[in-house]
Formats: structure tokens, C-alpha cells, sequence
């Protein structure tokens, strides 16, 4: 008996649907929270299903995280901070949940971050080699160091989704004027 042939378009349809239900039961329960069961009643699968794309739960939640970097860096890359920000502020409440379930883990486990770094590191080298140039093509501040550049767009990005999170009215356009205040070429 043959095994029939799944088709790649099919693969990543049913990736996206069981990370797509993952994501909606990470975001209501927490990671400890979304049960196996939970997860299955999510997507709508079976557990033997879910588990031939993503090994464990942890896994799962990691492929999350590693998908949501890439998006974070390809907008920036394809389309700059402004639109980057602007997308953060209008970010579904399922995402965040995720966002603010991986920090907390972040920083009770040091672990998790190079197992995240491990899973995309073209990511995070993107976004600097990115940043890098700008500043090399006159984009970015050169009388600030590039990782201190780094880290206060990190800052704006977090501090924008905690806000949006909280339910705090943000006017974007303010913030994206202070932001260019600080990372734009200073005129002479």
C-alpha cells in the first residue's frame, strides 16, 4: 500500500492552522495553561495531527515565537519602521498575549532566548545588518552607536505593544514623529 503524496501547498495550510489554533489557545491559557487538550479543541485536530508537524507543546510555542520574529523583520525590511509601529499598534490582542506569554518566559529562562536564537538566527542578523546599512547610507544617527540604536527601537516596540495591550489610546503619528527624532540624522 502506497502513502499518498501531500502536496507542499497542503503542508503549510495545515502549519498555519494548527499555529493559528495554537496561537488563540496560548493567548487565552498561557503556555501552562493550554493543554493538549485544549490545543486539540483549538485547532481541531488530533493530537497525533498536531504532533507530526511540531514534535511538543514546546516546540510549538517556539515555532510561534520564531514566526513572529521573522514577520517583525521582514516588515521592517520590506517596508520600514513606520509601517513596523504602525502594524504593532493595531496588533490582534491574541498576538500580544503570545508576545507578553514568551517575555515573561524570556526572563525566567535564560535558555529560552538562545533556543529562540538557535531556531532563527538569520532574524535577529537580518535586522542588524539592516540597521547597519542604514546607518552606513546615512539613514540612521552615526553619532550614536549602532547597538544603542538597536536597543531604543526594541524599547519603542515593547513599550508600543504594552500600551496597545493595556488598551491605552496612542497617537501613532506623535510617536513615530519622536522616534524619528531620535534615530534621523541630526542636521548640522
Amino acid at each position: 500500500m502506497t502513502v499518498p503524496k501531500v502536496s507542499e501547498e497542503h503542508v503549510q495550510a495545515r502549519r498555519s492552522q494548527i499555529l493559528e489554533g495554537a496561537r488563540r489557545a496560548f493567548a487565552r491559557d498561557g503556555y501552562e495553561g493550554a493543554t493538549v487538550a485544549k490545543l486539540e479543541g483549538e485547532i481541531g485536530l488530533s493530537r497525533g495531527a498536531i504532533f507530526n508537524y511540531f514534535p511538543d507543546k514546546w516546540s510549538l510555542f517556539l515555532a510561534l515565537a520564531a514566526e513572529d520574529q521573522f514577520e517583525f523583520m521582514r516588515t521592517l525590511e520590506e517596508e520600514g519602521i513606520d509601517v513596523l509601529l504602525r502594524r504593532l499598534a493595531e496588533e490582534s490582542p491574541d498576538w500580544l498575549a503570545v508576545y507578553f506569554e514568551l517575555a515573561r518566559r524570556l526572563r525566567t529562562n535564560p535558555e529560552l532566548m538562545r533556543e529562540l536564537q538557535n531556531r532563527s538566527p538569520e532574524a535577529s542578523r537580518r535586522g542588524d545588518e539592516l540597521l547597519a546599512s542604514l546607518q552606513e547610507q546615512g539613514e540612521l544617527r552615526d553619532d550614536i552607536d549602532l547597538e544603542t540604536v538597536i536597543a531604543f527601537i526594541n524599547i519603542v516596540a515593547n513599550g508600543l505593544a504594552l500600551a496597545v495591550s493595556l488598551g491605552l489610546e496612542l497617537d501613532v503619528n506623535a510617536l513615530l514623529e519622536l522616534v524619528h527624532r531620535g534615530i534621523d540624522p541630526q542636521p548640522q
